[in-house]
């Protein structure tokens, strides 16, 4: 279940918010009704950017090792086909 709350739970309920983030969960904030952030934990943001950072250093790698470059086209065709779309 998504857990949204305002802002100002992030300094009046804390411990909740905190309680939340270390079961996994992110936590999204609004402020005046419109979302604002998402709190998540540590570990949780890492295990994304790691697998971003991942991928990004294969693309560096074979950019340095071929000549083919791909279209934006080629790109999201070859993303769609991987996801069964």
């Amino acid at each position: 279940m998504i857990d949204i709350r305002p802002v100002s739970d992030l300094r009046n309920k804390y411990t909740e918010i905190e309680a939340v983030v270390n079961e996994g969960r992110p936590v999204y904030l609004t402020k005046n009704g419109y979302g604002t952030m998402v709190v998540m934990s540590i570990e949780t943001y890492s295990d994304l950017i790691d697998n971003i950072e991942s991928k990004l250093d294969e693309a560096d790698l074979e950019a340095r090792l071929t000549d083919r470059r791909l279209t934006h086209n080629d790109v999201f065709a070859e993303a769609r086909k991987a996801i069964g779309k």
